[in-house]
């Protein structure tokens, strides 16, 4: 069953039960975009919510997303139609490994990709089709997206992901071999005294070496959604611009 679901600033998003979003999306989202980024693409964007909420900033002129499940597209396509975004918000229905002629390629400023976070025979695979595809690298690995992103970025255009701690290594690894240089790391903590969740990490194509490691993002403080996640939402929710 569809519904759209309220961004905030007058915007929502058509989700299902199979194509929904989470909190690392939101982060994805807010730590990959800056004013100097105008032409943007999110791979396996799902129903399209990292680019509405780049829209929602203003900051992004264009938005493509490219999703390999139709259902999912036709998700971001309603939303698009709903909003009359037609002139922003462009989705391509591929695989990301077969995106040459569909999408052009050394033109954007920023791509970004919320991965499958496990191995494809890692885990307890899950049940459903649309799950088991979007948590589990069936049809696509962290290096075909950092290929992929490789070739349609600009020179020194940023790559942006959100992925488990534990596959910190392979993102360095993948990331290299396709001359995008890790220069950015931040980690995700859901309360003070635990180990991280998520990892989020930019990669610039070109760079030269050399990392900065961030402050890392509390989920919750002293009991309480922390202040730096709070802002992260309101920004999301309720802002005019940021």
């Amino acid at each position: 069953m569809e519904q759209l679901e309220p961004l905030g600033k007058g915007l929502g998003i058509y989700v299902s039960k199979n194509h929904r979003f989470g909190t690392d999306a939101i982060l994805l989202a807010d730590f990959s975009l800056n004013s100097k980024a105008s032409v943007a693409c999110d791979l396996g964007t799902g129903c399209g919510i990292i680019p509405m909420l780049w829209i929602k900033n203003k900051g992004i002129q264009s938005v493509f997303g490219v999703e390999i499940q139709t259902d999912g597209c036709k998700l971001a396509e309603k939303t698009i139609s709903h909003y009359k975004l037609e002139n922003r918000f462009s989705v391509i229905n591929s695989d990301l490994k077969e995106l040459k002629g569909k999408i052009p390629f050394n033109f954007f400023d920023l791509v970004t990709c919320n991965p499958p976070y496990k191995a494809a025979d890692a885990g307890i695979p899950n049940p459903g089709e649309s799950a088991r595809l979007a948590r589990h690298e069936t049809l696509c690995t962290f290096g075909d997206a950092a290929k992929s992103a490789s070739e349609l970025l600009k020179f020194s255009g940023r790559f942006c992901i959100c992925q488990r701690p534990e596959r910190l290594v392979d993102v360095f690894c993948e990331m290299r071999k396709v001359k995008i240089e890790p220069k950015r790391l931040r980690l995700v903590i859901q309360r003070d005294g635990q180990e991280p969740w998520l990892v989020l990490v930019e990669g610039r194509l070109g760079s030269k070496p050399g990392m900065r490691i961030l402050p890392p993002i509390y989920i919750e403080s002293g009991g309480k959604l922390s202040e730096e996640m709070s802002k992260i939402y309101e920004d999301y929710a309720n802002r005019e611009g940021r």
